[in-house]
């Protein structure tokens, strides 16, 4: 699955609620911070995912 969009609108969201909407908006159209964001999202859902099965939780 690409994250990068996912990415970009957590990027947005989040930063721009913390530190304002023009910074938000700049680190969402920086392809490193993307990529960096969208490659901890697909590791946390991968974490949750083996938790899950280890657990005999649906998956």
């Amino acid at each position: 699955m690409d994250w990068a969009p996912i990415a970009r609108i957590a990027i947005r969201y989040i930063v721009g609620a913390i530190i304002g909407m023009d910074a938000g908006a700049t680190l969402a159209g920086d392809p490193d911070v993307v990529t960096v964001v969208a490659l901890a999202i697909g590791m946390v859902v991968e974490v949750a995912y083996g938790i899950a099965k280890r657990k005999g939780w649906a998956t």
